[in-house]
C-alpha cells in the first residue's frame, strides 16, 4: 500500500507500452496518508481490520485473473499480505517478477521470498519485454503438447 502511486505510475506506464491489460492491486478507498501507514498501525483501526479479509480476497482474484505477476517491492520491501499474495501466485505456478531484489535479512527481508522471484526487473520497458519472452514461451509449450 504504501507505494500505491508509483505502483499507479508503473501500470499506467505498461498500458502505454501496449501490454493489454494490467490488474494493480485494490486499495479501496483508503486515503493515501493511511494507505502509507506500517500495517501495524492501520490494525490498529477497528474498520480497517473488517476490511482487510475482503482485500486479500480481492487481491488473491485478481492474481487468479492474471498470467504473470510482479511485485512492486521498493527498496526490496514486502509486507506480510503481499508475502502471502507472492506465495499464493507461486501454488499457481506463475512466473513472479520483482522489482527489487529482497531486502537483507538484518533489514526485514527473507530469503523464502527471493527464491520464488523468476528475475529481478527494475522498469515498465525491461518487463514488457519479459513479458513478450514468456507469451512466446506459452505458445512454443501450446504448440507442442498438440503434437
Amino acid at each position: 500500500m504504501r507505494h500505491s502511486e508509483e505502483i499507479e505510475e508503473f501500470a499506467d506506464r505498461l498500458r502505454q507500452l501496449g501490454v493489454p491489460l494490467v490488474l494493480v492491486p485494490d486499495f479501496g478507498n483508503l486515503r493515501r496518508d493511511f494507505r502509507e501507514m506500517p500495517e501495524h498501525k492501520r490494525l490498529t483501526s477497528q474498520d480497517y481490520k473488517k476490511q482487510v479479509p475482503e482485500l486479500v480476497l480481492r487481491h488473491f482474484d485478481r492474481i487468479r485473473k492474471a498470467d504473470v505477476c510482479f511485485v512492486f517491492n521498493r527498496n526490496g520491501y514486502l509486507g506480510v499480505n503481499t508475502t502471502l499474495e507472492v506465495g499464493f501466485a507461486h501454488g499457481r505456478d506463475m512466473v513472479i517478477y520483482a522489482l527489487e531484489r529482497e531486502s537483507p535479512a538484518e533489514n526485514g527481508g527473507e530469503i523464502c521470498r527471493e527464491v520464488l522471484f523468476t528475475d529481478i526487473v527494475s522498469t515498465p520497458e525491461e518487463l514488457v519485454e519479459r513479458l513478450k519472452l514468456t507469451y512466446e514461451k506459452g505458445k512454443q509449450k501450446k504448440g507442442k503438447k498438440k503434437r
